[in-house]
């Protein structure tokens, strides 16, 4: 950051009085400008034992796949942002359940959150950031081409979670 976002003068790295980090401050107007992770949020749909897989038509990662996912936005809540990128990505509207996974990757700044979800409706048009989408059995998952670590760790505890009969919470973090 190089201007204030307020009254457009230069802005300085320090830390700011009563802070312990350092933060771009604006010397002009005093804003401080605080940068927080980004909160990436998505699904686990599942249909009939399969889950919900796409294929990425974007990079990061494309042509790998992963659960459908991206962004939180402004004005939604962790639940509606997961919902939309679900039907935004996958075109499929799911029943949202409980919080599943959690996971903290401070190396990109991000946080991503997975709920539960059972797919109601499938349509057969992948959006336009995926370019296809396929429902997959446990043993037919491409581990290989899983796009992104937080999602294979996802899966992962859903597969253990379901032959154990019992779905969690799961909280983690990928330090490196």
């Amino acid at each position: 950051m190089k201007f204030c976002a307020h009254c457009a003068a230069p802005v300085a790295r320090r830390v700011p009085p009563g802070d312990s980090l350092p933060r771009f401050v604006c010397d002009e107007c005093g804003e401080i400008h605080y940068q927080n992770p980004r909160l990436v949020v998505g699904c686990v749909p599942e249909l009939d034992g399969r889950l919900l897989l796409c294929r990425r038509a974007i990079e990061p990662r494309y042509g790998y796949w992963t659960l459908p996912a991206g962004f939180m936005e402004n004005g939604e809540t962790v639940g509606e942002g997961a919902l939309r990128e679900t039907l935004e990505e996958a075109g499929a509207r799911v029943a949202l359940g409980a919080a599943f996974s959690m996971i903290s990757v401070p190396r990109v700044n991000q946080v991503h959150v997975f709920f539960l979800a059972r797919v109601r409706d499938l349509e057969a048009k992948p959006g336009a950031e995926t370019l296809e989408i396929r429902l997959y059995e446990e043993a037919a998952v491409p581990w290989p081409e899983i796009a992104f670590r937080t999602v294979a760790m996802t899966l992962r505890h859903w597969f253990a979670d379901r032959a154990a009969g019992r779905f969690g919470f799961h909280a983690g973090d990928i330090a490196a």
